[in-house]
C-alpha cells in the first residue's frame, strides 16, 4: 500500500508534523510505502526519498496528479482559511486513492466558521469530497456532522502516542546547563507565532523573578516572531533568565519536558496540544490557558492573564521543591 500524506514537514517542529512522522514510521514498519508533500515552508530542506517540497500551487497539483497513491491523507490545523480550503479541494480533485482528512484544529469549533457549519455551504461541499474525516476530539466531529458528513465516516482519534525520552538522546550542553541553573526551570514548546502569547510570558518573568529570583524560562520553537522575540528578551534586564532555543529535535524536547519543573502553554487559540499530553505523561506539571478542552491534570488560567500565570507558578514552586530525576 502507498500512502501519500500532506501537511507541515519539520523544521519547524510542531504537533501535526509529529503525527505525520509517527504515521510514516508505523506504515514503514508494516512494510508500506509513505510519501509526503509539505504544505508549509520548512525552515531547512534536506533531500529525502519520497518527501516533496513544492514551490507553488501548480507544482503541488502536478505532484497530486503524478503520485500513484492508494490513500491520500491530508492534515491541517489552526484556522481553516481559504488557502486551506483550496488545498482540500485540490486533494479531492487531483489526488489519487481513498481521500482522508485529519483535522487537528481543536479551536476550530469556536470560530465563526465552525459555529456556522452547515451542509449547504462551500465548506460542506468540499469536506464531503473526502471518504473519511479524522477529528482529534468529539467537538470537531460534531462540526463535521453539521457539514453533512455521515457520522460513520467520521472517526475521533487522539493524535498522540506516549513515549519516554530515549536515553540514547542527549541534551545539548547549553540547554542542560540552563535547566540545571534555574529553579523553577519553566519550558514553553510551540511555534513562535502570535497565537502562543509569548510576549506575555516574557513580560511576566519580571513578576516571577520578584517572587522566585532563581527562575528561568526556556522557549523552544521557531516562527515568524523570532526576531521580535529576541529583541524583546534582549531589552529586559533579566535577559539571562530567558533562553530562546530555536528549533530542537523532538527527541531532545522530550528530555527537556521531563527535566523541567513546568510546561507553560499560554495560547490565544489552541486545541489539544501534543506537548501538553507529553508533559502530563512524564509527570511534568502543566500551566495552560483554558480552551475548554484541556485534559485532566492541567492547571488552568484565563487567556492572556499574566497575573494568574505568575500566581500559579508561585503555587507550583511552593509544592514542588525539587526537580524530577532524569530518566535513564
Amino acid at each position: 500500500m502507498h500512502v501519500l500524506q500532506l501537511g507541515p514537514y519539520p523544521p519547524p517542529e510542531g504537533g501535526i508534523n509529529r503525527n505525520i512522522l509517527a504515521l510514516r514510521e508505523e506504515l514503514e514498519k508494516a512494510g508500506h510505502r509513505c510519501s509526503i508533500i509539505a504544505t508549509s515552508r520548512s525552515t531547512r530542506i534536506t533531500p529525502e526519498p519520497d518527501v516533496h517540497h513544492p514551490g507553488s500551487a501548480l507544482e503541488l497539483i502536478k505532484l497530486l496528479r503524478s503520485i500513484d497513491s492508494d490513500v491520500l491523507h491530508l492534515h491541517f490545523g489552526g484556522d481553516i482559511t481559504r488557502r486551506v480550503l483550496a488545498l482540500a479541494w485540490a486533494c479531492c480533485t487531483f489526488g489519487r486513492g481513498m481521500k482522508v482528512l485529519s483535522v487537528h484544529s481543536g479551536g476550530y469549533p469556536s470560530t465563526k466558521e465552525g459555529k456556522a457549519a452547515k451542509r449547504n455551504s462551500l465548506r460542506g461541499r468540499i469536506f464531503r469530497g473526502f471518504d473519511r474525516i479524522i477529528a482529534v476530539n468529539p467537538t470537531i466531529a460534531e462540526v463535521f456532522v453539521r457539514y453533512g458528513i455521515s457520522p460513520e465516516h467520521i472517526h475521533v482519534i487522539y493524535p498522540f502516542v506516549h513515549r519516554f525520552p530515549d536515553p540514547k538522546v542527549s541534551i545539548p550542553a547549553n540547554l542542560k546547563e540552563f535547566i540545571a541553573k534555574h529553579q523553577p526551570a519553566m519550558l514553553t514548546v510551540g511555534l513562535l507565532e502570535p497565537e502562543y502569547d509569548l510576549f506575555m510570558q516574557i513580560d511576566a518573568m519580571e513578576m516571577v523573578l520578584g517572587q522566585l529570583p532563581n527562575a528561568g524560562l526556556m522557549i523552544v520553537g521557531s516562527g515568524s516572531l523570532e526576531a521580535e522575540l529576541k529583541a524583546a528578551i534582549e531589552a529586559k534586564p533579566y535577559k539571562d533568565r530567558i533562553l530562546l532555543t530555536g528549533d530542537v529535535e523532538h527527541g531532545v524536547t522530550l528530555h527537556l519536558i521531563n527535566e523541567s519543573d513546568a510546561l507553560l502553554r499560554t495560547t490565544l487559540f489552541d486545541g489539544d496540544a501534543i506537548s501538553v499530553r507529553e508533559a502530563l505523561f512524564l509527570e511534568t506539571p502543566v500551566i495552560a490557558t483554558d480552551n475548554e478542552m484541556r485534559p485532566k491534570g492541567v492547571t488552568l488560567i484565563p487567556v492572556h492573564d499574566a497575573g494568574a500565570l505568575v500566581d500559579q507558578i508561585g503555587l507550583l514552586s511552593q509544592s514542588r521543591k525539587t526537580k524530577k530525576k532524569p530518566l535513564g
